[in-house]
């Protein structure tokens, strides 16, 4: 009964398998675009009873494809077939592997022992033995089937039945093994369905290009091989610098000899460095362009699989492709990909393929002969974290800074970019790029299109400075939000960027160029300043930054100074995030407070599997950072308040104009400032000379 019921359900399998694979071929058959483009009969609103009806048109046994005009193979249908042949087994194996009617019994005996006692009673009139001679069947005197397995065909259990007159048989043998061919088919036909299927689909997919199982193990990642790339360096404004250090890179792809002929050696590698949209790829392409070389580039993430090995083959497979096309430069953008440093010995890492990739990159530069004149130059804004391995001479032993451009070249970069895109005369090259200090090449070029866009959005055929200013805010401060807000709320956010502005004016450490209290990027309001080129360098003093949290904690200040301190908003709390970091690089990084030492005690903060900072200092000089930053912000605060209390008249005079015009330009500011001044120079009241003081 068991192995009965186990054959059904085989067998309920396999037609189910068939009839799926049969309707998806006849789909497949019946659609343009294969099986992929979904049921037919969904799209053209036949009914169920139609496509059902379909299964009986006849088909040819060897027929694998979906019409005589379409060569790619109906696997689905092919499929079907297979499950079939496979239910037919099951049910072939069922049917043979089922009891006799012959030998159907009534009850089973328990033991060979009961059986003996009710032949010596004669209470058996017949037995039946099997074939094998593994089981009997015997009909009692009133007339009910028994059965029993086991072998007893022994000459005392003959002798029994000749006493009592019982008559007995044997049953005649089956033609086959019924036995051996249904496990044979039972075993065998699931597999031949499953072997059928991948070897369909296997051919399905290679018909389509893109085996993944033929393509495991080549690069299959971005990978652009240009032979002329038709830049050079008069194409990429400002850099000299770098252009200086790249120059004789394109000397070396010109003429090796003049190198090799002294026993020098040229460099293998070059690391160009720096922020996002500084123009590596270009740089790159231009040495490229100036050597009259190929240009071969690709992503470091294009290296890493989630299967082991795989990025160090298409480490192998990139360098074999670079090989063929020598002399080349082999361009790697965003190498910190795979080349970050490597765990330190006795700490778990997770990043075993990466660090596999890295080494068969070190192994690929170390194999380059002399005479091979290939380059490879890698783009990363993030040396810091390049393993030391990479930097060592003999691979990438030459780093190129590629700075945000100064004001000559963002005018130059402006100008590029600027080409093609018709200017009003009140569009000033020179101005924007005095405004736009730390915008990379990128930015600047964003800001150029952008401006296009709105001019024309407002169908104009010009580009206006109206449209360059709202560009710029829009890349600066974000989108433009219209919600509407209170009067109430609007002369909140007015005093908030009002102490902003009037605290780096009363402090004179920063220049105003906009006040406004249009919502813009998630700020409620923004006072922006002209950023100079010092700060740009990075070289900035210890006045600089205590004079920058006076005008972070402005906003905050001027909240309390006119509502009080129970009123104060959320609205500083970016503001308060700028301070807190401020504070901290002034005692932790600079060495700018001498209770804690001219050390940089950022050396020796190292990530923990938590993911946060930790100092690896005593529990005591920790306890006086905490007290150093909270004393440098309560004194900045504190300043901050005395500065707009002492000049609350102006304070208020902002605030009601920024609620009554929304925006305050940097010149208009400056006239109400100046105007203050005079003003208090015709009075009694205190000037604001010494409130500065």
């Amino acid at each position: 009964m068991k192995r009965s019921s186990s054959s059904a359900f085989v067998c309920v399998f396999f037609v189910w398998l068939s009839l799926s694979g049969s309707c998806l071929g006849r789909l497949n058959a019946g659609s343009p675009t294969g099986f992929l483009s979904g049921p037919s009969f969904l799209k053209s609103g036949r009914s169920r009873s139609s496509v059902s009806s379909s299964f009986s048109a006849p088909r040819r046994a060897s027929q694998l494809y979906a019409s005589e005009d379409d060569e790619s193979p109906n696997w689905m249908g092919a499929l079907g077939k297979l499950a079939l042949l496979g239910a037919g087994a099951a049910a072939l194996g069922s049917d043979m592997g089922a009891p006799s009617p012959a030998l159907a019994v009534d009850r089973e005996l328990r033991s060979y022992t009961q059986f003996l006692d009710l032949v010596e009673k004669d209470k058996i009139k017949e037995v039946t033995f099997s074939s094998t001679g593994t089981s009997l069947v015997a009909e009692d005197s009133e007339g009910n089937k028994l059965s029993l397995q086991g072998s007893f065909q022994t000459p005392e259990l003959y002798r029994s039945l000749r006493t009592h007159k019982v008559e007995y048989s044997v049953e005649a043998p089956p033609p086959i093994n019924v036995n051996v061919i249904t496990n044979l088919l039972l075993n065998i036909a699931p597999w031949v369905v499953i072997g059928g299927f991948f070897f369909l689909l296997s051919r399905q997919v290679g018909q389509m290009g893109d085996n993944p199982f033929q393509e495991m193990g080549k690069f299959t990642g971005k990978l652009d091989l240009v032979p002329q790339t038709g830049v050079n360096f008069t194409q990429v404004a400002g850099q000299d610098e770098a252009k200086l250090e790249l120059q004789e890179i394109v000397t070396f792809l010109k003429t090796p000899e003049q190198f090799t002929r002294i026993g020098a050696k040229v460099p293998r590698g070059v690391i160009m460095e720096g922020p996002p949209g500084t123009g590596k790829t270009l740089m790159a392409k231009a040495v490229a362009g100036e050597a009259g070389v190929a240009f071969l580039s690709t992503s470091g993430s294009s290296f890493i699989e989630v299967f082991g090995g795989l990025g160090a083959a298409r480490v192998r497979d990139l360098f074999k492709e670079a090989k063929k096309n020598a002399p080349c430069i082999v361009f790697i953008d965003e190498i910190d990909s795979i080349g970050r440093k490597r765990a330190q010995e006795g700490i778990m890492s997770g990043s075993e393929e990466r660090e596999a990739t890295l080494n068969q990159l070190l192994s690929e530069m170390d194999g380059f002969e002399q005479n091979q004149s290939i380059v490879v130059i890698a783009a990363t804004n993030r040396a810091d974290v390049l393993d030391e391995a990479l930097l060592r001479p003999g691979r990438f032993d030459r780093r190129v800074q590629v700075i945000l451009p100064d004001y000559p070249a963002r005018l130059a970069i402006l100008k590029v970019h600027a080409k093609g895109k018709p200017l009003a005369e009140d569009v000033d090259l020179d101005s924007i790029a005095r405004i736009s200090v730390g915008f990379s090449g990128a930015s600047l070029e964003n800001l150029m299109n952008e401006a296009a866009i709105f001019a024309a959005r407002a169908n104009k055929d010009a580009i206006e400075n109206s449209d360059v200013e709202a560009a710029f805010d829009r890349i600066t401060l974000g989108t433009l939000n219209k919600a509407q807000r209170s009067e109430t709320r609007s002369l909140q956010v007015a005093y908030h960027e009002a102490g902003h502005a009037l605290t780096a004016v009363l402090a004179k450490a920063a220049t105003v160029q906009k006040i406004s209290i249009v919502s813009r990027g998630g700020a409620g309001g923004i006072t922006r300043f002209a950023p100079s080129e010092d700060q740009l360098s990075g070289l900035v003093s210890k006045d600089w930054i205590m004079n920058q949290i006076v005008i972070a904690l402005g906003g905050r200040a001027a909240e309390e100074v006119v509502y009080g301190g129970g009123e104060v908003t959320t609205g500083a709390s970016n503001d308060l995030e700028q301070v807190a970091r401020l504070t901290r690089s002034m005692v932790l990084q600079y060495g700018f407070i001498p209770e804690i030492g001219a050390l940089n005690q950022e050396d020796m903060a190292y990530m923990r599997s938590g993911g946060a900072p930790y100092l690896e200092v005593s529990e005591a000089t920790r306890r006086k950072v905490d007290l150093k930053v909270r004393e440098i912000a309560d004194a900045a605060y504190a300043r901050s308040k005395k500065l707009l209390a002492d000049n609350r008249a102006l304070l208020d005079e902002v605030a009601k104009k920024l609620v009554e015009e929304e925006v305050i330009d940097g010149p208009d500011f400056g006239k109400m400032v100046s105007d203050y001044q005079i003003a208090f120079g015709k009075s009694e009241a205190k000037p604001l000379v010494a409130a500065v003081a």
